[in-house]
């Protein structure tokens, strides 16, 4: 952390090239959205005349001033409570989590009030909210800096959960979860922010909620993946190119709500997959995916899946974080073990699907 408060992030390694950094895109298109919208201010711990910790507020403050961009005090409780309010009185909050592991003490409030709203008042009231949060390891920060949780907030219903992974899409979602007449939560994977580049036009254009999109399309194997997991993806499938396996890449945008057709036409076309998460696998966004996929086309499925996951502990400290996430090593291996099997016909669902006689 250098002065200021602000984190500097190690980047690992340069992604794509264009005029804007994801951080960059998601600073673009909180200006853009307020500029088109009087009703839209920012909140957060630091992030007026700081920035934020990690600069993505930098500059709005000067330009919008202290009445759209408020500085918080250090309660996380009591910025979600406020935010509520305000959207349940017309304004468009966007509040920032200073790191998605500091949310806990205001769980209640997503899940009893935010996601709540709508339907407790038959939509007298409603929440149409963000909340913004960097999340994720390989930051060289402490545990509660570190986390993967967007399985917690993909369980509470009526809440679209995003998770941000280019420089297009940080700026495209980012204003389809401001303009949602309903809560949204946005992830922002920490490590990605000054490492992924990409080129915007900066037209206040939002992308859809709740779509999946194809970054690379193959024949041999689908990996459904998000966040910053996609690049690991990337360099899996340049490694197993050369074993001649061609694999389909699906970068899911949205878990909440999930787009499965997009998933499942994947897995048809090449009858294998896996998940990639950084997030621990048990009780995972992984662990729904690939039960939602085996329910839907069992007979469509020629081996094993597997879920390639972060391990089942607690984040460690900075020098063994990237143990505890899959590397793009890891994922090709996986991708080799799954492209050498083969089911055989005589099991159970193939026989109940109408395969065989």
């Amino acid at each position: 952390m250098s002065d200021g408060g602000v984190i500097n992030v190690p980047v690992h390694r340069m992604r794509g090239e264009g005029t804007h950094t994801l951080q960059k895109a998601i600073t673009a298109a909180l200006a853009k959205a307020m500029e088109l919208d009087q009703n839209v201010i920012l909140m957060g711990e630091d992030i007026g005349k700081n920035g934020g910790v990690f600069r993505v507020t930098e500059g709005l403050w000067e330009r919008f001033g202290d009445d759209r961009v408020k500085d918080t005090p250090l309660s996380e409780l009591a910025i979600i409570a406020m935010a509520i309010g305000a959207s349940m009185g017309g304004i468009k909050s966007v509040a920032e989590m200073q790191f998605s592991g500091f949310c806990y003490s205001a769980f209640e409030q997503f899940v009893s009030h935010m996601a709540r709203m709508r339907a407790r008042t038959l939509s007298t009231l409603t929440c149409p909210l963000v909340v913004r949060m960097p999340y994720g390891n390989r930051i060289h920060a402490p545990e509660h800096h570190s986390e993967a949780n967007e399985s917690f907030f993909a369980h509470i219903p009526a809440l679209k959960t995003v998770i941000l992974s280019t420089a297009e899409n940080a700026y495209g979602l980012m204003l389809a979860a401001i303009n949602d007449p309903d809560p949204v939560v946005v992830f922002e994977p920490s490590v990605l922010y000054r490492s992924v580049r990409g080129t915007i036009v900066d037209d206040g254009t939002s992308t859809q909620i709740g779509k999946c999109r194809v970054h690379e399309e193959g024949r041999d194997i689908t990996l459904i993946t998000w966040g910053s997991m996609l690049y690991e993806c990337i360099d899996a499938a340049a490694l197993v190119a050369a074993k001649n396996i061609s694999v389909e890449i699906i970068d899911v945008q949205t878990i909440s709500p999930l787009d499965i057709d997009t998933i499942v036409t994947s897995v048809k076309k090449t009858g294998r997959f896996a998940v990639v998460q950084e997030a621990p696998s048990f009780c995972s966004v992984a662990s729904e995916i690939t039960a939602q996929i085996w329910e839907r086309i069992p007979e469509h499925i020629r081996a094993p899946s597997i879920r390639i996951a972060g391990a089942n502990v607690g984040m460690p400290l900075y020098r063994r974080e990237s143990e505890v996430v899959p590397s793009a090593v890891r994922i090709a291996l996986d991708i080799r073990s799954i492209c050498k099997t083969e089911f055989p016909f005589e099991l159970p669902f193939a026989a109940h699907a109408g395969i065989v006689p």
